[in-house]
């Protein structure tokens, strides 16, 4: 089994490792209600999705 020769840093580690990052969530507003969404799921405001009632709307 191969061993390396060096330590590897931290420094060398974290650069090499800087590209693994989780994405960012991506949050909208409501074309209907304009209450924050996240894209591609049903408002939980008014229960809207792609200009259709889906479920029943959230009582604030």
């Amino acid at each position: 089994m191969a061993v390396p020769k060096r330590r590897t840093y931290k420094r060398k580690k974290r650069a090499r490792n800087t590209h693994k990052v989780a994405p960012r969530i991506v949050i909208q507003d409501c074309p209907r209600c304009g209450s924050k969404k996240r894209p591609h799921r049903v408002c939980t405001a008014c229960g809207y999705y792609a200009g259709e009632q889906r479920v029943a709307a959230a009582e604030a």
